[in-house]
């Protein structure tokens, strides 16, 4: 994984990444997590690291330890459906914010974000 250095510390850009593999898919409710071990060589980060993303992601409700067994996602699909919507709203609280800045009018905004879903859904299709 390619951390971006000038955005979030490491340990919330590696939450995020958990957070968007469950999203999508990659990591369902009830599977086991790899080893703090695992993710720290996989990620090439401090095992420290890994162990207060994990720390961090049971604290919030995502991820339940047992121990000497491993970090398991937690059941449910609410629990999916919360993780989608929060992002879903963080992602377009940004990008709102960021055309605000420029001083981007709404009709503008909508603009280019539907010009962006058609050059999107157009790259889905050539694939």
């Amino acid at each position: 994984m390619h951390f971006q250095s000038d955005k979030a510390p490491i340990y919330l850009q590696l939450i995020q990444r958990i957070k968007a593999d469950i999203i999508s898919g990659r990591l369902k409710a009830g599977d086991k997590m790899p080893s703090v071990r695992d993710m720290s060589e996989s990620f090439k980060v401090n095992p420290n690291t890994i162990q207060r993303v994990l720390l961090e992601l049971e604290r919030e409700g995502i991820t339940y330890s047992q121990r000497g067994i491993g970090t398991f996602v937690v059941d449910g699909d609410e629990l999916l459906e919360t993780l989608r919507t929060t992002q879903a709203k963080k992602y377009t609280h940004r990008f709102v914010s960021e055309m605000n800045e420029l001083g981007m009018k709404k009709s503008e905004l909508m603009k280019y974000l539907k010009l962006e879903l058609e050059e999107h859904e157009n790259e889905n299709i050539r694939s």
